[in-house]
């Protein structure tokens, strides 16, 4: 909400009574002086009248290496979820999926904003992968992954794919079907045996090994 919709909720007044009292009142956002429908939410501190209406909310981030074998949930009547294994006791979630079979990096946060930030496909953060498949990677199966292959009547957004052997390629995505990797590799006769994620948006997974976590403070650039 913005801050004259707070306003009007927490002091029963109009719109036209709620541009009236920013005027006549010392509303601080953050301790800077509030604007006309300046958006307020959780992360945002709120004083009126020097007296503290709401402090800001605390939020975590962590960079966490999910093993393989763990299912990407926090539901515990789901064997090998992730409350089995998580070292800290702050309540967080997941940001995307992994399937039981890859690894790699999660971000945890309780920040909604994030979630939708970096999770929603429409926002195009990059997401990127290590991958070991059964067989020689051939040319046209290199550039079949980068233009895109068709899932469940779905052409899937250009990536760009890098070789590493004749078995193992790097790829980045920006967007996030299920199981997205393991089907274009299906798709052209391939099955993929390592999936790793080393990458999302600028956090890496660096030296994490299975079942570490690093702390992401807020100067951090998701």
């Amino acid at each position: 909400m913005n801050i004259n919709e707070f306003l009007i909720k927490r002091y029963r007044l109009s719109q036209e009574e709620s541009v009236v009292f920013l005027q006549e009142h010392e509303v601080l956002i953050n301790e800077e002086k509030a604007s006309q429908r300046q958006k307020l939410d959780k992360r945002d501190s709120l004083m009126i009248d020097r007296q503290l209406i709401r402090e800001a909310a605390a939020y975590s981030y962590y960079a966490f290496y999910k093993p393989r074998g763990i299912e990407c949930t926090l539901n515990p009547e789901i064997a090998d979820n992730l409350l089995n294994i998580l070292p800290f006791g702050e309540h967080v979630y997941p940001i995307g999926r992994l399937d039981k079979e890859s690894e790699g990096l999660l971000i945890l946060t309780n920040d909604g904003r994030l979630y939708k930030d970096i999770a929603f496909a429409d926002r195009f953060k990059e997401k990127e992968y290590e991958v070991a498949v059964d067989r020689s990677l051939t040319k046209e199966a290199l550039h079949q992954l980068s233009q895109g292959i068709l899932i469940k009547g779905q052409l899937t957004r250009s990536a760009i794919v890098r070789v590493i052997d004749d078995t193992h390629f790097n790829i980045v995505l920006t967007q996030g079907i299920n199981r997205q990797i393991r089907r274009m590799c299906y798709k052209l006769g391939y099955e993929v045996l390592s999936l790793k994620r080393i990458r999302i948006a600028k956090i890496v997974v660096g030296q994490l090994k299975p079942g570490e976590y690093k702390l992401l403070s807020k100067e951090e650039n998701f």
